[in-house]
């Protein structure tokens, strides 16, 4: 038996996986573990996590692979910052003491927290893969394909921006990269920064916030911010931007050019200027992505892509190189951004460097992505006694049942099932689900129970075998990789008054019979759900169907804003109280909100508060 563990840290979103034999026992976040949203420190009890799963003590595992090479990355630092001196001497200061005392000796680092746990821990058991290879990795190898194109988009790992290798049988390689500052990632993280959200978590943000506007600022990103060749390659013109050698991403230049400052944070009003703004970098990137899926499916002739790095998170440029078909299947990591990387980095090892086989799954061999911890029925049982929990232990036809009869009735519910999701969406496992065919459920969702902004949009989950009644997909999108468009037989028409109506306003339009979750372009994030992945959710949206006729529910992840996803019991159960959620299902414990202490409610709540200021 050989067992690898993968390690991702000190950037953001660290994580822990673990491969035996070359098959994924588990693999979670840190940030799920110490509540610290895209937590960056090492992932301490996400190892602990993944060997206890395993039923592995540390002294066992064959291999510890980190996702990327310190002293790479520290050579761009340098050759950045000695390409743009002696402007960026203010980051240089900065970041220059973390790099010596943290990332540069981090073999040093990591074998010290790895004695702290076993003090025979052997340092020669320490790899280190290449940022890109491991996420490209994370694509193929878990993979339904034999053979396939691989294309890895993000920030920036050590010097590369964008790869694109190739898969086939148990080998990688990386056969063409762009490099530093160049890169697609950043161009739309400088516009996340530009229009006040938080650089490597706002950018689904700016996502979503793009339908309500209208691309206007397109050919001036094209003629100005980026150099764009038909084969998808491309430049960025650096005298728009500060990220290389500032602290900032963007600067007065950007502005200047926009017509508009930087909006300074996400207190601000949002005006018609950033949904215009942020719909323009939406279309940018679409188009790049798509000139670079065009030209590698000509140059290589292999049907297949996979597709990771936190820009493969944009799934509507993914629905988009689906629908364009110049690949005729795709494949996408769920766990597309850093934390992904140590699922790659592990199982690089196990195929690239011990040369073992790979077995090919008929769907994929990630299991749904449900990877992270779960709860037995006495497990949760006892934890809901301990908080002061008030409920009931039904058979699984009536917890089914009664969970589909009070989403019938438009009730918020949150949904505790079965191991933990890895990667940033929540798949049934740990969500928070309502009726889309409710005109108030969005609302009500964003404002009352997530507490977040009100333009978001929420995710469909829907029955694999009906998504097509549904949505003009028909295909797997288990990870909620993908958008496509409402159904028009689905749709209602719109008035004149209606349609005329623009940005937020669009918001308060019923547009579809499943209202809840159509964007205000039509659009739709799409979850297919099988009974082969997640029994217990199929049943639980069948048993909808047959109340409603509908076999959608809403699916957002089980949490607030501002905090990671939950993970434990006392985790949802916080949650619950905290909130307007109605009914919570934890295993075969149903909890109804109005049955719970009154005193403990307000105390939750106040909590909730105190944490979100």
């Amino acid at each position: 038996m050989t067992s690898i563990l993968g390690i991702s840290a000190f950037y953001h979103d660290s994580a822990a996986a673990l491969v035996v034999d070359g098959n994924i026992i588990a693999a979670a976040q840190e940030e799920r573990f110490s509540r610290k949203k895209h937590d960056p420190s090492y992932p301490k009890a996400a190892i602990n996590y993944v060997l206890a799963e395993a039923g592995l003590t540390l002294g066992e595992v064959d291999h510890v692979i980190f996702y990327d090479k310190p002293f790479l990355k520290f050579e761009r630092l340098l050759e950045t910052y000695l390409a743009h001196a002696p402007r960026g001497l203010n980051s240089f200061r900065m970041a220059m003491p973390v790099w010596l005392r943290e990332k540069l000796f981090l073999k040093d680092h990591l074998a010290r927290s790895l004695r702290a746990v076993d003090k025979g821990f052997c340092a020669d058991k320490l790899l280190f893969s290449e940022h890109h290879f491991s996420h490209a990795c994370s694509a193929f190898y878990p993979s339904p394909f034999e053979e396939a194109v691989v294309l890895t988009l993000d920030g920036v790992g050590e010097w590369a921006t964008t790869t694109v290798a190739i898969g086939s049988g148990n080998k990688l390689e990386i056969v063409k990269e762009i490099h530093f500052p160049h890169s697609i990632g950043l161009l739309y993280s400088a516009f996340t920064y530009y229009t006040g959200f938080k650089v490597n978590s706002g950018e689904y943000k700016v996502m979503g916030l793009a339908p309500y506007g209208e691309p206007k600022y397109k050919d001036l990103i094209l003629d100005k911010l980026i150099d764009l060749k038909e084969d998808g390659s491309f430049r960025l013109d650096q005298s728009y931007f500060n990220y290389a050698s500032g602290l900032t991403m963007t600067n007065n230049k950007f502005a200047d050019l926009f017509g508009q400052p930087v909006r300074k944070s996400e207190d601000e009003p949002l005006t018609q200027f950033h949904m215009d703004i942020a719909a323009s970098v939406q279309a940018v990137t679409e188009e790049v992505v798509l000139a670079l899926t065009r030209s590698l499916a000509k140059e290589y002739d292999i049907p297949n892509l996979c597709l990771a790095g936190g820009v493969a998170l944009n799934c509507v440029a993914n629905g988009k190189i689906l629908k364009d078909q110049c690949f005729k299947d795709i494949w996408i990591q769920p766990a597309a951004g850093d934390s992904g990387g140590a699922l790659g980095a592990a199982l690089a090892v196990w195929h690239q460097e011990l040369d073992n086989p790979r077995v090919v799954q008929l769907k994929d061999s990630m299991q749904g992505a449900y990877l992270g911890p779960e709860y037995g029925q006495q497990e949760i049982e006892q934890a809901l006694k301990l908080v002061g929990a008030v409920y009931e232990t039904l058979s699984e036809e009536d917890m089914v049942e009664q969970s589909a009869l009070a989403l019938s009735k438009s009730k918020a519910l949150g949904w505790f099932q079965g191991r933990m999701e890895f990667g940033p969406r929540a798949l049934g496992g740990r969500s928070i689900l309502g009726d889309p065919r409710s005109d108030t459920m969005q609302k009500t969702l964003n404002l009352k129970v997530k507490f977040r902004e009100s333009f978001r949009p929420f995710a469909p989950a829907v029955l694999r075998e009906d998504v097509a009644q549904w949505f003009d997909l028909d295909y797997d999108s288990p990870y909620m990789s993908l958008v496509d468009t409402i159904k028009v037989g689905k749709r209602l028409e719109m008035t004149a008054e209606e349609s005329e109506k623009f940005g937020v306003d669009k918001l308060n339009v019923k547009r579809s019979l499943i209202p809840a979750v159509t964007h205000v372009d039509y659009s739709a994030r799409i979850q297919t759900v099988t009974r082969e992945t997640n029994p217990r959710f199929h049943a639980l949206i069948s048993q909808f169907k047959k109340l409603t006729g509908c076999p959608v529910v809403v699916n957002t992840s089980f949490n607030v804003r501002g905090e990671p996803i939950v993970c434990t019991v006392e985790d949802a159960f916080q949650c619950f109280m905290g909130t307007d959620i109605e009914m919570l299902v934890i295993g075969r414990c149903v909890l109804h909100k109005q049955n719970q202490d009154r005193a403990l409610i307000e105390h939750h709540q106040e909590n909730r508060k105190t944490r979100l200021d």
